[in-house]
């Protein structure tokens, strides 16, 4: 069974860009593989194959990127022994359909 090629995803150069901890809603995508931004952690997800290509090596890079983002900025903060990990209560919203 041949394997499905993955797309590449770039980093997107607009306002979403992937800013580590800034957000509770932005997802940074590398092929098959999601970062999922959180205020308090962020949450990985998937697979993604790095070929021996020049589509792996942008994949790879896109990934070392986005890793060495959050890793500057978790040096840049004093950071506690332990985020929480009680579950926030859910935000109420309007029913849209009464």
């Amino acid at each position: 069974m041949p394997k499905r090629e993955t797309p590449i995803t770039e980093a997107p150069e607009s306002p979403t860009r992937f800013e580590p901890f800034a957000d509770e809603s932005t997802v940074q995508t590398i092929g098959g593989l999601s970062l999922e931004n959180g205020t308090e952690r962020i949450a990985i997800h998937g697979a993604v194959d790095l070929t021996r290509d020049t589509a792996g090596l942008a994949r790879a890079r896109l990934l070392a990127q986005t890793l060495a983002a959050i890793v500057t900025t978790l040096e840049a903060q004093v950071l506690p022994e332990r985020v929480s990990d009680a579950v926030r209560p859910a935000a109420s919203v309007e029913n849209p359909f009464t």
